[in-house]
């Protein structure tokens, strides 16, 4: 593996939170020749990163916040049949964030984020298989189509403007009739009239051990996991000294280091409010139903558009995984979304049978301008940030990973990311 070629010395560096982006990152400067330390209050994969629906989804350039969603919004959060919940209870809070969300809703601001992630994702397929390759996760990997479904031509048309975005960063498709669909994977119903399909995209087989098998291999090679919260980052004038740990018992500790990484998704905002970092960050409650032992196995992952969920073929299962709630990150689970999700497989799917089913929900981090914190904190030095990657976190895990750790090793970094800078919401 590479080593240290940059211009700063061997470090130190503790990454916070042991997601895919913190999994990344750590092994990323690892193989750049640092002393690496992992910690998370609960142990690898224990958040979004084991609930996401496994997509390599290089094509997930177009944000939420498409021109039209203000309008829509309201329309889509009274109706039952539409993937967007909002516990009620929950909106004071939620407006301040929401107002400057929607703010974004418009044609410029929509291809201006776009054009970011496009250099972000673009590359998404082969930056895991390097991410995975010699650590013993490589079998996770594994290179697909990717297919969105429509009931009919008409639907897929009104998506005109997200998928002149695609056409205009670079990415292809064929369309397919409803029947073409269908001869392409025999699970497909007859309630699907029209399908696009691009390939070099890819999946993760199964998220949980994917990013496991990464913090066993950085463990193996010199690495530290420790599993404990971090309460807070030490300093002096100099910057980042070292970070304070709360063990399960109680047991409070100092681990002395040259450089943080808070990549702690959306349970980022008080650790980031300590460094002065202000960020619009909110939860994304998002749903999976795992089928398991499936009476057909899905071809490759597909995104079925009128329920806003992908179906992805994993290790002894299909997962359905979608629908946004905004609830904030201490309510329980719903029951509406899953229900939804149910109703949606059954019209997608309808010969799809399986032995028994279990459901997750987890929070997405999502920032005001769905785009994520990559790089400096602003105003103190060793401090770096690498969260808000919305639905985007596994697809985009590996290369912030290589990029953060390019950074922090002071070498030149080949993707603009001014759009990403942390920095950005504090001016």
């Amino acid at each position: 593996m590479p080593q240290n070629s940059g211009h700063q010395a061997r470090r130190h560096v503790v990454v916070i939170g042991a997601g895919i982006v913190g999994v990344a990152t750590a092994i990323w400067l690892q193989r750049l020749g640092h002393k690496v330390t992992l910690t998370d209050r609960e142990g690898p994969a224990a958040g979004a990163s084991f609930g996401n629906g496994g997509v390599l989804a290089a094509c997930a350039v177009v944000p939420v916040t498409v021109p039209g969603l203000f309008a829509k919004a309201p329309r889509m959060l009274l109706d039952p049949r539409q993937p967007l919940f909002l516990r009620w209870r929950y909106l004071p809070r939620l407006i301040p964030w929401l107002l400057r969300y929607l703010r974004h809703a418009n044609a410029a601001d929509a291809t201006r984020i776009a054009e970011a992630l496009s250099g972000l994702l673009g590359t998404s397929l082969a930056d895991h298989q390097a991410l995975a390759e010699g650590t013993g996760a490589e079998r996770y990997v594994v290179p697909s189509d990717y297919v969105y479904l429509y009931a009919n031509r008409k639907d897929y048309e009104a998506d005109a403007f997200g998928w002149g975005l695609r056409r205009r960063f670079g990415f292809h498709w064929d369309e397919m009739t409803g029947d073409e669909a269908r001869r392409f994977d025999p699970l497909i119903g007859p309630e699907i009239g029209f399908a696009a399909r691009m390939g070099d995209h890819g999946r993760i087989s199964d998220p949980e051990r994917y990013v496991t098998k990464l913090a066993e291999h950085l463990v193996a090679q010199g690495g530290r996991m420790v599993q404990a919260e971090v309460t807070d980052l030490e300093r002096d004038t100099g910057g980042i000294t070292g970070v304070r740990l709360r063990a399960r018992n109680g047991q409070a500790d100092t681990l002395a280091c040259d450089a943080a990484v808070i990549a702690t998704g959306a349970w980022s905002g008080p650790l980031a409010t300590k460094l002065g970092l202000r960020i619009p960050l909110e939860s994304e409650r998002g749903y999976h139903i795992d089928l398991w032992e499936p009476s057909q196995q899905l071809r490759a992952p597909v995104m079925v558009a009128a329920g806003k969920f992908v179906a992805t073929p994993m290790e002894g299962r299909i997962r359905l995984a979608g629908i946004v709630e905004y609830g904030g990150l201490a309510a329980p689970e719903s029951k509406a979304p899953p229900d939804l999700l149910r109703h949606h497989v059954r019209h997608a799917f309808p010969n799809l049978k399986w032995r028994e089913e279990s459901v997750w929900m987890g929070h997405r981090p999502v920032t005001a301008d769905s785009l994520p914190l990559i790089g400096a904190v602003p105003r103190l030095a060793g401090a770096y940030a690498a969260l808000g990657h919305q639905h985007i976190g596994l697809t985009a895990g590996a290369r912030t990973g290589q990029l953060l750790a390019q950074m922090i090793s002071g070498q030149k970094v080949n993707l603009p990311m001014a759009a990403f800078d942390p920095a950005r919401f504090q001016r």
